[in-house]
């Protein structure tokens, strides 16, 4: 019989986000009369706004006709790879530079499977969790022990350094996962900062794995919305982004990735070729129908749409963070981000999020679930209907005076 693949043996424990499902699910069943509000896992709840999901049926309505049927678009549309380098980089790329997705977050595992077994990983700690997970899926990771992976080089993003690690610490000719706006802790790196993350990729000779999933909701003009608004980052660095947060495409699945030419291995080889190989041996396109939906929200109006959606999150941002602070909690992100991390200090990340539902009937996020320098931290999101939202400020209110 054949055995256990070993890398799947090697995580640690279940999966974060089906974690905290679990536990709602078992409190919920304890306390049947209870109204759970959910600011936890990261699912956008508002409606496609009519511009974009206007596009989204016509693109259905188009493949039932035979002048506008296509089948498979394995690096997806080219109208639409156009578009979103003329969007977001300034026509920068080339439309054989972008790849379009099923999302950001199956990107990422495909990446991992592209560098291999054998490379060193550097992530932000906290991170998002399949940066740890899936390299630990791919074989880059090493055994568990203490509090992470042997094969992981984990960079702590803390109060002390204001959220951006020290980069002395990156090991030479590793792949560094880095993402701004940072989920979970909300924190945006400025230009001086991605600078010198850029600086050291290159003198350590690593590839960048930059997730840009929130850049949309940057509202502060100086902070860049992209790693390749950075000198030399094309040199080093891929980009990943995804239409889930912005356009409220979570269920719909819409990402890119950018892999410029430019980008090459230590021998020469270019990894935009093999990125071009990976996608079209394992992965044959995003959908026509979710593609036809992208390309309408990059217009002018659904442009305004993305905007007018990540308002919305933003005002319940505002509102959480401003609950928690005048709670005297100290927490940082809900201005250019959806996320609020919020600060117990000496307190066991798990303990607060169980405090927090059993007393306020709320679901957040622990902190330790992103990472060792996440604990004594719990992330609130701001998806959220506006109600919902208000009601959780008022019970957080009155359970935490």
């Amino acid at each position: 019989m054949i055995t256990r693949n070993v890398n799947i043996a090697n995580l640690k424990a279940g999966y974060l986000f089906p974690e905290i499902a679990k536990r709602r699910r078992e409190f919920a069943a304890a306390n049947p009369d209870a109204k759970i509000i959910s600011l936890g896992v990261g699912n956008t709840t508002e409606p496609i706004l009519p511009f974009t999901n206007a596009g989204l049926v016509e693109g259905a309505r188009q493949l039932g006709t035979k002048e506008g049927y296509s089948g498979y678009q394995d690096e997806g549309l080219p109208l639409l790879r156009e578009k979103i380098s003329k969007v977001f980089y300034k026509g920068k790329f080339s439309i054989d530079e972008i790849f379009v997705s099923d999302g950001a977050k199956c990107d990422i595992g495909r990446l991992q499977m592209l560098f291999g077994a054998g490379t060193k990983i550097a992530v932000q700690d906290p991170s998002y969790p399949v940066y740890v997970d899936g390299s630990v899926l791919a074989g880059a990771a090493g055994g568990w022990e203490g509090t992470g992976y042997t094969g992981i080089t984990y960079l702590p993003c803390t109060t002390e350094n204001n959220f951006f690690p020290n980069l002395d610490l990156i090991p030479q000719n590793s792949l560094i996962y880095f993402c701004s706006p940072n989920n979970p802790t909300g924190a945006v790196s400025d230009h001086k900062q991605l600078s010198k993350l850029v600086e050291a990729a290159i003198n350590k000779r690593c590839i960048i794995i930059f997730d840009a999933a929130y850049s949309e909701f940057i509202r502060d003009p100086s902070l860049p919305k992209t790693i390749y608004e950075i000198e030399k980052a094309d040199s080093c660095a891929i980009e990943v982004n995804s239409f889930s947060k912005p356009a409220g495409f979570t269920g719909v699945r819409l990402g890119w990735s950018v892999v410029p030419k430019e980008l090459k291995y230590a021998g020469g080889e270019s990894v935009n070729a093999d990125w071009n190989r990976i996608m079209g041996t394992i992965f044959n396109g995003a959908s026509n129908i979710a593609q036809a939906g992208g390309l309408v929200s990059l217009d002018d109006e659904g442009l305004k749409e993305i905007r007018c959606l990540t308002d919305f999150y933003l005002g319940n941002a505002k509102l959480i963070r401003e609950a928690l602070q005048k709670l005297g909690i100290h927490c940082i992100g809900g201005d250019n981000s959806p996320y609020i991390w919020a600060f117990f200090p000496g307190r066991d990340s798990w303990e607060v999020f169980a405090e927090i539902l059993e007393k306020c009937h709320i679901v957040t996020t622990p902190g330790a679930g992103f990472g060792p320098a996440g604990q004594g931290f719990v992330r609130f999101s701001a998806f959220g209907h506006r109600a919902d939202v208000e009601e959780a400020c008022r019970r957080l209110d009155t359970f935490f005076k």
